[in-house]
């Protein structure tokens, strides 16, 4: 996966443990990598899906002073009128449907892949099935994405999507992080979607 011409390191993958009937791509949050999320996901996997947790390419950021990092694209501001460069959000997403390709290339069908994100992670979507199931979770401690604006997503996504299939899960306590009761969360929710095949 590469951005503007910055190339990443290939994605940390967490085995199926039998024949894979499932993947999960999961993207990490700013300045992070994929190595900790694959950890995370290899605690609650199911022995039939594979998990992807590919690394962001390294560029400067602009919401933190143009510090080279980790990033899926640049970040101008956190407010919700801050400039995006929707070009660059459109080609992060491109490279994540190059991964959804090669999966199915390799005979997952694309119903049975599930993409899914932290914080950053979350944003390079490029274009919604009205039906699909979104599950998007939010601690209600966070200082960094407050949770109003948690909720002014969720809402918007409702729009977007059938709303009976959104689902908004808050964690007492939980800052801009991730916690045991929301890993679980997540295996019920990826576990309802891509249940075993014979």
């Amino acid at each position: 996966m590469c951005g503007n011409n910055m190339s990443a390191p290939l994605p940390t993958i967490v085995p199926a443990a039998q024949k894979v009937s499932a993947v999960v791509i999961f993207l990490h949050g700013l300045g992070d990598t994929g190595h900790g999320w694959a950890e995370a996901f290899a605690g609650i996997k199911s022995s039939h899906i594979k998990y992807i947790c590919p690394h962001a390419p390294v560029m400067p950021v602009t919401l933190n002073m143009k510090t080279t990092m980790p990033s899926w694209f640049d970040i101008i501001g956190l407010s919700p009128d801050s400039q995006e460069n929707e070009n660059v959000i459109k080609e992060a997403a491109e490279n994540i449907k190059v991964l959804i390709d090669q999966e199915v290339k390799n005979g997952i069908l694309s119903n049975r892949i599930i993409f899914r994100g932290f914080s950053q992670g979350g944003g390079p979507i490029n274009g919604v099935n009205k039906d699909i199931s979104i599950l998007q979770c939010h601690g209600d401690c966070d200082p960094l994405v407050p949770l109003m604006f948690g909720s002014l997503t969720v809402e918007k996504l409702k729009t977007l999507v059938n709303p009976v299939n959104v689902t908004f899960k808050t964690y007492e306590g939980m800052m801009h992080s991730s916690c045991k009761q929301e890993m679980m969360d997540v295996k019920q929710f990826i576990d309802k979607l891509l249940p075993p095949v014979d």
